[in-house]
C-alpha cells in the first residue's frame, strides 16, 4: 500500500432512527441511518409503513395525479391503435375491391374474346360447309363425267370395232 493515500479506518458509532445504535468500524467516526437490522421488515418479520419525514406523503403529493395521466396515456394509444387498426382494415378492404373490380374487367374481356372467337369459329365453320357443297357439287359432277367417260369410251370402241 501506497502511504498517505488512504483515509485513516477507525472505530464508528451507528445510531439508526429507530433509536438503536451498534459500534463497527469505518472511515468517519460517526454514522445516522433511516432503518436498520432491528427496525427493517425483512429482519422482523413485520410489515411495517416506515415513512421518514412525510416522503411516501411527498411522493403521493407530486405523482399522485400520474395515475389518471398513464390512464389518459393507455387510452390514447389504445385509440390510436384502433384507428391505425381501422385503416389498415379500409385499405386492405379497398385493395379486395380494386382485386375483384380487375378480376371482373379481365372475365369481361375474356367472355369478348370467347365471343369472337365463337364468330370467328362460326364462319370459318360456314365456310367449311360451303367449300364441302361445292367440293361434294365437284365429286358429283366429277362422278358424272367419270360415268359418263365409258359410255363414250364404249361407243367409240364399238364405233372403231365396227369399221
Amino acid at each position: 500500500m501506497k502511504p498517505e493515500i488512504h483515509p485513516e479506518y477507525m472505530d464508528c458509532t451507528v445510531r439508526c432512527s429507530c433509536g438503536n445504535t451498534f459500534q463497527t468500524r469505518s472511515t468517519k467516526p460517526e454514522l445516522k441511518i433511516d432503518i436498520c437490522n432491528v427496525c427493517h421488515p425483512f429482519y422482523t418479520g413485520q410489515q411495517r409503513f416506515v415513512d421518514t419525514g412525510g416522503r411516501v406523503q411527498r411522493f403521493a403529493d407530486k405523482f399522485g395525479a400520474a395515475k389518471e395521466t398513464v390512464a389518459e396515456r393507455e387510452a390514447a394509444r389504445k385509440a390510436k391503435r384502433a384507428a391505425e387498426a381501422a385503416e389498415r382494415e379500409a385499405a386492405r378492404k379497398a385493395e379486395r375491391e380494386a382485386k375483384a373490380a380487375e378480376k371482373a374487367k379481365r372475365a369481361e374481356e375474356f367472355a369478348k374474346k370467347a365471343e369472337e372467337a365463337a364468330a370467328t369459329a362460326e364462319v370459318a365453320a360456314e365456310d367449311q360447309e360451303s367449300v364441302a357443297e361445292v367440293s361434294a357439287e365437284e365429286a358429283a359432277a366429277v362422278d358424272a363425267l367419270v360415268d359418263q367417260a365409258p359410255e363414250a369410251e364404249v361407243v367409240e370402241a364399238t364405233e372403231e370395232a365396227a369399221e
